[in-house]
């Protein structure tokens, strides 16, 4: 199913919408079934329940907040590209829970409308509070 601009973007900012509320459900329904979601640290879930379940726990604590920065879209091909930030309670290691901002894009391939393949890629340097940390291989 092809859909128009206005119906895609419409769509996502329903979705970021959820994202903002922290409503889980509301996040899924744009996802496919059959999602295949590709994380920042390679990790990679398939399925919607198994996303369910990965991020059960993360959508409880309700203390992360993302921000759109740009988000392009090729109505041809159906895929979203956006950037954004996110600000949470660092879980890396001699910062656990200082605030940290960190950025990065992401790059979704839609499917029957709904989100099939999502890559998600970060900056390997992060902001925690007012430091710049770069990622180790730790």
């Amino acid at each position: 199913m092809i859909q128009t601009r206005a119906e895609v973007i419409d769509r996502f900012n329903k979705w970021l919408g959820a994202w903002d509320i922290y409503d889980l459900n509301g996040v899924l329904d744009f996802m496919h079934d059959d999602i295949i979601f590709e994380n920042w640290d390679g990790s990679i879930v398939s399925g919607k329940t198994d996303l369910k379940v990965a991020w059960s726990l993360w959508f409880r604590h309700k203390n992360f907040r993302f921000t759109t920065e740009d988000l392009f879209f090729d109505e041809e091909k159906q895929n979203i590209t956006f950037t954004w930030s996110l600000e949470w309670p660092s879980l890396e290691k001699n910062y656990f829970g200082r605030k940290e901002m960190r950025r990065g894009v992401d790059i979704l391939f839609l499917m029957d409308g709904k989100i099939y393949r999502k890559n998600t890629y970060s900056k390997t340097a992060f902001q925690i509070e007012s430091a710049l940390v770069r990622m180790s291989a730790e």
